[in-house]
């Protein structure tokens, strides 16, 4: 197949491919919701499906605290740092089984320092919030994101949001920094309004659970009808989705690259 070409990431001057790699997978195995238990994958089998992701266009990639051990296996396998687009998050923490939540400013300074460290990087591409649900309390009660936003003055991070969980946490994540995370399937378009709204006004949308959790497998033409469902959206900027089966990682990679030949003007905002 044809490499994976990349899109602009809203206004932020990044660009991404449409097709991002997720790595909860590589680093926890407690407390999912997907649909079948997996094992964490030794680290030959992480390497080599981040070259097989760079090898299919692929640039973007997603982790979080939250993940486990994900950042200190990106930070300890991923080749060529500078051809990746690496993005994180703050705020939710994950031991002993649980998550817990802490979105002070001296957190989210700690957390971020920490990311640099376990990510053996000087900056981050992309720090998101990750929210708990309460998006308007945590943009406009915390100082979660004046941290992050500081950071970024410093150099630290290029480009600010949240993983949001509402419509109402979405728009205002647009009005007041540069991404929304946000879940969009073809049996959850309720937040649909904050990726319109970003394609007005040049913000950047990316997009999770665009396979619903990997429920959409086992329904008729599966992944590639849910992955063209949602890069057909005007405004989506990328499609995070977590794999560790490099089989799954080719066929999503293939969808997106038969979407984009079909499409070659590019519906993301920028």
């Amino acid at each position: 197949m044809t490499p994976l070409s990349p899109r602009p990431l809203g206004n932020t001057g990044i660009k991404v491919s449409p097709l991002g790699l997720g790595t909860v997978k590589i680093g926890r195995d407690q407390g999912l919701k997907y649909p079948n238990r997996f094992k964490l994958p030794p680290d030959h089998e992480i390497l080599a499906l981040f070259r097989e992701a760079r090898t299919l266009g692929i640039n973007l990639i997603d982790t979080a605290p939250a993940y486990g051990a994900s950042e200190e296996k990106i930070g300890k396998l991923l080749p060529d740092r500078q051809d990746w687009v690496i993005g994180t998050k703050v705020g939710e923490e994950f031991s002993a089984g649980k998550s817990h939540f802490d979105f002070s400013g001296a957190h989210t300074r700690d957390s971020v320092e920490r990311s640099l460290r376990r990510l053996k990087t000087d900056y981050l591409d992309l720090v998101l919030i990750h929210s708990d649900g309460n998006d308007l309390h945590i943009l406009e009660n915390t100082d979660c994101l004046e941290s992050l936003m500081r950071m970024k003055e410093e150099g630290l991070i290029r480009a600010v949001g949240m993983s949001t969980k509402s419509v109402e946490g979405g728009k205002r994540t647009l009005a007041l920094s540069d991404i929304a995370m946000v879940t969009y399937n073809s049996s959850h378009t309720k937040e649909s309004p904050v990726i319109d709204l970003a394609q007005r006004i040049g913000k950047a949308i990316i997009v999770k659970k665009a396979l619903n959790s990997g429920h959409t497998a086992s329904e008729p033409g599966g992944n590639e009808l849910a992955l063209e469902f949602v890069l057909s959206k005007a405004g989506v900027s990328s499609v995070v989705v977590g794999t560790i089966n490099p089989v799954h990682l080719r066929s999503n990679a293939s969808a997106a690259a038969s979407f984009q030949a079909k499409n070659p003007s590019n519906p993301a905002p920028g």
